[in-house]
């Protein structure tokens, strides 16, 4: 007994470092490459870049709609307005249609991605929050720490992946982009970004947007929104009624300069 006594202490210095270490990620370095001014009242839920057009998807009962645009600071091309009693969350593009999450009706709307024309529906159990595409299945995220993978004909979960690593309980997890073999995802109400491996759902790496953050009080301004802009190398990340877009290169992460 007195020699475990003598080595309590060493044994909890030990794992207090080690519980230091772990929760000790470190923000991956990025560079800001380029902005795009557009309005401030988007509620963004999704966002989607393919080179020459944005979609994007805004949240609220009575004021829900999935835009396609051009130019962000401009009128958008087309809009869809929901109805009143469904709210728009996470949006991803996956071949040639393009499916909208909302967030308690359990409810996941498909469009015909080079018109917005609707294709139908298709129904899951709890909330939905982001969704993206791997090119083969759909990943969703419910604001927890769990996301599901589903096939994109019947939406059907075909795996669970609890996120874990760095020491923290990554629950809230929200708008998700896949990118270079890694899922990207905002965490509502935290200005971080996180990198996940779809086979371990270990988090690879995080990034602080604080930075690019709005000067407000206002507690609905929170980080959310990405899109991956394969041409420039890139992420466009913004935030709900985030008057900017903004272009930025993570620094490793399968980015490269």
């Amino acid at each position: 007994m007195q020699k475990f006594r003598l080595l309590l202490p060493a044994l909890l210095a030990l794992t207090s470092a080690a519980c230091t270490t772990a929760a000790a990620m470190p923000d991956t370095p990025y560079r800001k490459l380029d902005e795009r001014r557009r309005a401030d009242d988007h509620f963004t839920q999704g966002l989607i870049f393919d080179g020459k057009h944005w979609w994007e998807s805004s949240g609220l009962y009575g004021r829900s709609w999935l835009a396609e645009y051009t130019d962000p600071g401009a009128n958008p091309l087309r809009r869809k307005w929901l109805a009143a009693n469904r709210f728009a969350e996470g949006l991803a593009a996956h071949g040639d249609k393009l499916y909208l999450l909302t967030y308690k009706a359990g409810e996941v709307q498909i469009f015909r991605r080079k018109d917005l024309s609707p294709l139908g529906t298709r129904h899951y159990s709890g909330e939905g929050w982001g969704l993206t595409s791997d090119g083969k299945q759909l990943i969703m995220s419910n604001g927890s720490d769990e996301l599901t993978f589903r096939d994109p004909d019947t939406f059907a979960v075909t795996r669970r992946l609890k996120v874990h690593g760095g020491g923290e309980d990554w629950s809230k997890l929200n708008e998700l982009e896949y990118v270079h073999g890694l899922i990207w995802a905002n965490i509502w109400m935290d200005t971080r970004i996180i990198a996940i491996d779809p086979h371990s759902g270990a988090v690879r790496g995080q990034i602080d947007l604080a930075a690019l953050a709005p000067k407000s009080n206002d507690p609905d301004e929170v980080a959310n929104g990405i899109a991956w802009d394969e041409a420039r190398n890139g992420l466009w990340v913004t935030g709900k009624y985030w008057p900017m877009l903004y272009l930025i290169r993570p620094q490793g992460l399968g980015f490269k300069d």
